[in-house]
């Protein structure tokens, strides 16, 4: 049974174990996407302060991580960052689980949406964000790049 928990304070506090998920996670995007993933500059100490300046969530499988989720409130939306699941555990609904505690933080909130981005050439994630109700609501890239390297989705909530 998959439980979530909330990361940092009274929550789950092993940001190592979460590097580690991230980057197995990210680890085919590795010569797939340029610029290269942002999850290659992450580090427990910069996991343990994104634990203190957004909002993160763990799935537990026998209380083991197999999957996490970052969630910071904007002006108009949630915005969901690093959602990643184990590669061995594709596929059983746990981002999808992630994704609804999204939801309903965004509710609580009083938050009418929900984004995000993901790169221009991981199409796969275009396509399982949109079967989640994302649409794409913009083509951005990256400074120094004179090319699309991203889209912005975002998921009304209302």
């Amino acid at each position: 049974m998959i439980a979530v928990e909330r990361i940092g304070d009274s929550g789950f506090r092993d940001h190592e174990a979460l590097l580690a998920l991230i980057l197995r996670s990210f680890s085919y995007m590795d010569g797939v996407i340029d610029p290269p993933s942002s999850a290659h500059r992450l580090t427990v100490a910069s996991l343990e302060q994104k634990a203190r300046d957004e909002i993160g969530y763990v799935a537990l499988d026998g209380g083991v991580p197999v999957g996490c989720i970052y969630l910071r409130p904007e002006a108009d939306c949630l915005y969901v960052g690093k959602l990643a699941v184990e590669p061995g555990t594709q596929g059983r609904g746990i981002g999808r689980r992630l994704m609804d505690q999204a939801e309903a933080l965004a509710a609580e909130l009083s938050l009418p949406a929900l984004r995000l981005e993901t790169r221009i050439e991981l199409v796969g994630n275009h396509h399982r964000f949109g079967a989640w109700g994302f649409a794409k609501t913009a083509e951005k890239a990256h400074a120094g790049y004179d090319r699309v390297t991203f889209i912005e989705m975002r998921k009304a909530l209302l």
